[in-house]
């Protein structure tokens, strides 16, 4: 499953994104300093945008770390989606791609093929994902997975959660249902390159 992402654009282009769709965003603890990542990793602070309480139309901006630990103390950065509502603590991941991995046609080559997915004809897009306050490392994010669509399956048999633009605001209300939101992306919404 995704385990390394990245966001590459300013805040000021995150901010228009939302800006375009009506959603204000609100900064409660200042606006942060989002520099370009290529990679960003389990356990890395990264950028997401919360919903705001009985606030349609609002979010706030906070940096938060990828990942809680689980009672066997190992990270949980994916979560799947399937049955379940989420009718609280709902956030937007913000990225401008993610990777996945595959085994090497070579059996000679050791590391593992990476994969860049973009979505197609958006500098950003978002991810839909929960939050949680954890006594071991304060509030924590993890991204919602969902069974693969076209452009994924052939990579991997699972996937990560992308929503729709016109979805951010209704993800970021938790009276929306949270299942009908969740589906895949149609045919050809993703580009895939090799890298690394």
């Amino acid at each position: 499953m995704c385990n390394d992402y990245r966001l590459t654009v300013e805040l000021a282009s995150v901010i228009e994104a939302f800006e375009n769709l009506k959603i204000e965003i609100r900064f409660p603890e200042g606006r942060p300093n989002i520099e370009a990542r290529e990679d960003i990793k389990i356990t890395d602070t990264a950028p997401i945008v919360r919903g705001i309480e009985d606030e349609r139309g609002a979010g706030e901006l906070v940096q938060r770390r990828w990942s809680w630990p689980s009672p066997t103390r190992k990270p949980v950065y994916n979560f799947r989606s399937e049955g379940r509502e989420f009718t609280s603590n709902r956030c937007l991941i913000i990225a401008d791609g993610f990777y996945e991995f595959t085994t090497p046609a070579d059996p000679k080559k050791k590391r593992k093929d990476k994969w860049l997915f973009r979505k197609n004809g958006e500098p950003i897009f978002a991810i839909a994902g929960i939050w949680r306050e954890t006594a071991d490392v304060g509030e924590a994010y993890t991204m919602l997975t969902m069974e693969p669509g076209p452009d994924i399956a052939p990579y991997h048999d699972r996937q990560i959660v992308i929503l729709q633009r016109e979805a951010w605001a209704d993800w970021l209300d938790s009276s929306v249902s949270a299942q009908s939101l969740i589906r895949p992306l149609p045919e050809r919404s993703l580009s895939v390159q090799q890298v690394g």
